[in-house]
């Protein structure tokens, strides 16, 4: 049973980290879902604390995630318009890769402009708000980025630290 929790929580690690890039996953808590899983199992002890810090910091990351890019949007003069477009924007990026890893950041741009010119504004003010959008948005993701980079890090480490509990048959 510990290697099937330790092959789940790996597996929502990975998605965490895509998560942290995809609107549709939820990233931070994704992945401390797979800390729990480690925590779990009978090889590694119960350290609540330690999974009590995890999730609090995940939680913020998640509210964060929606904080951040409003704020971004209205200090720059933006509307929810050009929050949509921005998301839209991603969403065109993942399902038609047709710029590659720019199109992750070229789109969301693009979305946001569009949105804002859709939204009555004229081409200066939907230029400030889409960069205000964007900025928010790159922040927002880079912040779920690292989050759940260290993460991994610490569950592999942590799986590292118990290798010889979670895998005893490799114990000569």
């Amino acid at each position: 049973m510990d290697i099937v929790l330790l092959f789940l929580g790996f597996v929502l690690m990975i998605l965490g980290i895509l998560g942290s890039f995809l609107p549709v996953l939820p990233g931070t808590p994704v992945s401390w879902v797979g800390l729990f899983l480690l925590y779990l199992t009978k090889a590694v002890p119960n350290d609540w604390w330690f999974l009590g810090i995890t999730l609090v910091i995940a939680l913020l990351v998640f509210a964060m995630d929606y904080i951040i890019p409003a704020m971004g949007t209205r200090k720059f003069g933006g509307t929810r318009a050009g929050m949509i477009g921005t998301t839209l924007g991603l969403v065109v990026a993942i399902v038609f890769p047709i710029l590659g890893i720019l199109g992750i950041i070229i789109w969301p741009f693009v979305g946001a402009f569009l949105g804002e010119l859709l939204n009555k504004a004229d081409q200066q003010s939907a230029l400030k708000a889409a960069f205000g959008s964007f900025i928010g948005f790159l922040t927002g993701t880079f912040l779920k980025f690292v989050v759940t980079i260290i993460f991994l890090g610490l569950f592999i480490s942590t799986a590292w630290e118990y290798k010889s509990a979670l895998f005893p048959y490799f114990n000569n």
